[in-house]
């Protein structure tokens, strides 16, 4: 097997290489934050921008839509420009892009911003991810990436509560502007503490000696598939999905474009998506535990506020408080699950930390409509516990056998599947409490009709005690079946969670047993090489 880490590769030169994590993780903290930002304020910028809020969506999905078409081929931009300047200039980009996001005069202008940042933010976590793959060796790179990891799961995190504050408090425009002096600094430390490798140099200059050919055709195939496949996702269930002909016809072309890229990107040998790579065993299982980890992290951070606000009427404030016990559970375990990485085989803690979500999440669906602020936090601080010990031993186990001229390209497709799986646990999510919601409501309403005497005694019970506040009897009677009523939809909302609740549990377990197919890793070497 080839050793992942090459000492000539390292971006940190005679420097101390924990400096290169604290200055990356600024611009990686800056559109991991915007990510999630944008969505608290939807309201306001529909309402200020005089659009409508289904409009207004189209500021998150064509974020989405530019940065799933731009991370897949940003290993090979990385090779093709130099990692440093290509890094450098998506910094730069999204920084630009959120000021002109924040003094957008319409939609239109501020949709277009967002497809610029979505560029510009594209690139930035696969690079900073094989930054740090050639800069640490394989028995530092857990420690490594749990404290890179703190920033990519704290910031989902975040990003609701501080969209919500700056918006409540001052305006949209600056949900956008905050990135300006966050670019900036980032720009100026990446410039003196990062270094652009001779060797990555060596490597550029003989890439562009053989004569730079770009592949057009993977390009605009694999922009179809994943730009199509985000905007289905995304706006599949605010659309009633394949009875709109707008998404019927955006899945079929995502789907074509798919059946065209694999055959095509198989066979060149110059490749703008490597996807030779998942012919490596580990790499590909541990794609399949990113994509599960992005539906976790993603569909439950937004759905549980959700949850709270919807059925338990919380106000968005103490609904994003709620996830902060999570947060801080996250903050204190990613170190311990760095430095376990570097000594355990990750085998066995990626097992433990899927069975502490399937544990998490069953414990989540045993919640009801009468659950407390404590309860809520506890069940998602249990599950807060076990996801760094997905994140970094998944993110060291991917680079097992991979040689390192092949991290750039690793790396793009590691985000790949965690921004699909965050697309898909959204998707998932949203259209199963809809589909749900509407079945358990038909069953309790087929039980309340006057023909049932617990239905009539109920009724009569309420008229009755509304009665004796004071309101007339045809009041009462009204009052009782509206109360009587909004019970119902409560609890058929709080069923509908719970089943959502279950089938992420049982997504969980299924794929739990993938770990035994991973490689083991050689002795001593932390995870990062394979036995032979």
């Amino acid at each position: 097997m080839a050793d992942a880490w090459s000492p000539e590769r390292s971006v940190a030169g005679k420097r101390n290489p924990w400096t290169i994590i604290a200055v990356i993780s600024i611009a990686t903290f800056m559109v991991v934050l915007d990510s999630s930002i944008a969505n608290v304020a939807l309201a306001h910028i529909a309402g200020g921008l005089a659009a409508s809020y289904d409009q207004a969506t189209w500021v998150v999905t064509s974020f989405l839509v530019a940065n799933a078409i731009v991370v897949p081929i940003s290993g090979w931009l990385a090779d093709a420009i130099g990692r440093k300047r290509y890094y450098m200039m998506s910094v730069a980009l999204f920084t630009i892009a959120s000021v002109l996001c924040g003094m957008a005069p319409n939609l239109a202008f501020l949709v277009i911003a967002r497809i610029l940042q979505g560029i510009g933010g594209g690139g930035l976590a696969p690079v900073e991810q094989s930054m740090m793959v050639d800069t640490f060796p394989p028995a530092k790179r857990g420690a490594a990436f749990a404290a890179y990891g703190v920033v990519v799961i704290v910031g989902p995190i975040l990003g609701p509560s501080l969209g919500g504050w700056i918006t409540d408090n001052y305006s949209w425009h600056w949900v956008f502007l905050i990135n300006l002096p966050i670019g900036v600094l980032s720009l100026v430390l990446v410039s003196i503490f990062v270094d652009e490798p001779k060797a990555m140099v060596e490597a550029r200059k003989k890439l562009a000696a053989k004569g730079l050919r770009i592949d057009w055709q993977g390009f605009l195939l694999v922009a179809i598939f994943l730009g199509c496949l985000e905007v289905t996702l995304d706006r599949g269930q605010r659309e009633d999905w394949f009875s709109s002909p707008m998404i019927a016809g955006f899945a079929i072309a995502s789907f074509l474009a798919l059946l065209v890229f694999i055959p095509w990107e198989w066979t060149r040998n110059d490749p703008i998506v490597r996807i030779r790579l998942y012919g490596q065993r580990n790499f590909l299982i541990a794609n399949i535990f990113m994509l599960l980890m992005g539906v976790i992290i993603f569909g439950t951070t937004q759905f549980i506020p959700q949850l709270l606000q919807e059925v338990l009427g919380y106000t968005a404030t103490n609904a994003g408080l709620a996830l902060t016990l999570g947060g801080l559970a996250t903050l204190v375990v990613m170190p311990i699950s760095g430095y376990l990485t570097g000594k355990v085989d990750p085998r066995w803690l990626i097992g433990f930390a899927l069975a502490i979500q399937g544990i998490a999440l069953w414990n989540m669906s045993t919640l009801d409509t009468q659950m407390s602020f404590g309860n809520a936090a506890v069940a998602r601080m249990i599950q807060s516990i076990g996801l760094p010990f997905l994140f970094v031993p998944i993110t060291n186990a991917a680079y097992v056998g991979l040689a390192p001229s092949e991290n750039n390209q690793a790396s793009a497709l590691m985000n790949v599947s965690r921004n699909l799986g965050g697309t898909f646990g959204i998707s998932l999510v949203q259209t199963m409490l809809a589909r749900r919601e509407q079945v358990h409501q038909s069953q309790y309403v087929e039980t309340l009709n006057p023909l049932n005497p617990n239905y009539a005694t109920g009724i009569d019970n309420m008229t009755h005690a509304l009665m004796n506040q004071g309101l007339s009897q045809v009041d009462a009677a009204q009052a009782a079946v509206a109360q009587l009523y909004r019970t119902l939809g409560q609890q058929a909302a709080m069923l509908s969670y719970i089943d959502v609740f279950h089938t992420l549990m049982l997504i969980v377990f299924f794929t739990l047993p993938l770990v035994f197919l991973m490689q083991k890793p050689r002795k001593g070497a932390g995870g990062g090489e394979a036995a032979l």
